[in-house]
């Protein structure tokens, strides 16, 4: 027997402020039709005054622990993934830590951009499989509006707030891709192409926050390769084919992405779970968001095949096989 990780509680967060294209349609020169058409987003969550990564993620991080039926004693580790920290340091996970009363474990942050859910969930797995957690809380959270040039009508039009958090618990398997849990992570990055996305500050280079930048037709064409192919080897390695999906969790990042990736696989369209119309791209929330409505409204049922795949900046990408 080995000791797998499952996913035992889902659990998400959304700003309360809606900021719809009509509305950032009178701040910079575009319109409804234009963002609808080559993005698929209709309107996005951003953060009020004062509201911090670390209060979007407590408040994920809560409703996943009751939808586990946990206690935060429980939990050994907190594991966050996010772009937007509270601040250069501490951590944001040792807030969370913090406000959730959790004296004991440990909690840090992991930063792989878009991708960061996935390898946050890699790192956490890895903890449970050699023993040295039983009991993970994983999450993603990010505040991308205090990182947008908002008179960039290229990029401040495609991202939103967000926040969600998944509960992982070690289970005894016998290992084999029939059984509950993750069956395997799968994580890349190639440094060579830091200028197509990237926020242009930091503490040790400008000294200033900075806005994300980004080529967009380049990072376009690099995702949808990335993604099919980190999948395909997900897939693979599990010796499973596109059609024994039952779900695709992919990160939200454009409707004409997902597309374009479902095409290049030839997956059913009606196997993916999208969000981006509601939400934009949340970086690293956006997948643990589609994951949170997927099981809270039933699509996603118990022995499940369900794949994870993102790319983000960096460039990192990755995937994730999970038998639910």
């Amino acid at each position: 027997m080995i000791q797998r990780s499952v996913i035992i509680g889902c659990g998400a967060y959304l700003p309360e402020r809606i900021v719809t294209n009509a509305e950032l349609a009178k701040q910079v020169e575009t319109t409804d039709e234009w963002i609808r058409q080559r993005t698929g987003i209709e309107q996005r969550h951003i953060a009020a005054d004062g509201e911090k990564t670390s209060d979007l993620a407590l408040a994920a991080s809560k409703n996943a622990i009751s939808a586990a039926g946990i206690s935060v004693s429980d939990i050994d580790m907190i594991v966050l993934a996010t772009a937007t920290p509270d601040e250069t340091f501490p951590s944001s996970a040792t807030r969370v830590q913090a406000e959730l009363g959790m004296t004991r474990g440990a909690a840090f942050d992991v930063q792989a951009v878009c991708t960061g859910f996935v390898y946050a969930l890699n790192v956490a797995d890895n903890f449970i499989r050699v023993g040295q957690a039983k009991t993970v809380l994983v999450i993603g959270a990010e505040t991308f509006s205090r990182i947008l040039d908002w008179s960039d009508r290229t990029t401040c039009v495609l991202f939103g707030d967000g926040a969600g958090a998944v509960v992982l618990q070690a289970q005894d398997s016998e290992g084999t891709n029939r059984d509950r849990g993750i069956l395997s992570n799968h994580i890349h990055s190639d440094g060579r192409h830091h200028n197509l996305l990237y926020v242009d500050g930091g503490p040790s280079s400008t000294k200033t926050v900075g806005h994300l930048r980004m080529v967009g037709r380049e990072v376009f064409r690099h995702a949808v390769a990335n993604m099919a192919s980190v999948l395909v080897e997900a897939l693979e390695f599990n010796g499973l084919s596109p059609a024994d999906l039952d779900w695709l969790v992919p990160h939200q990042a454009n409707r004409r992405i997902l597309d374009s990736t479902a095409q290049k696989l030839r997956l059913d369209m009606e196997k993916i779970v999208v969000t981006v119309q509601r939400h934009a791209n949340t970086s690293a929330a956006s997948i643990p968001l589609a994951l949170a409505e997927a099981v809270g409204d039933g699509r996603i049922q118990p022995g499940n095949v369900v794949a994870l795949e993102a790319m983000g900046g960096g460039f990192t990408w990755g995937s994730s096989i999970i038998r639910w």
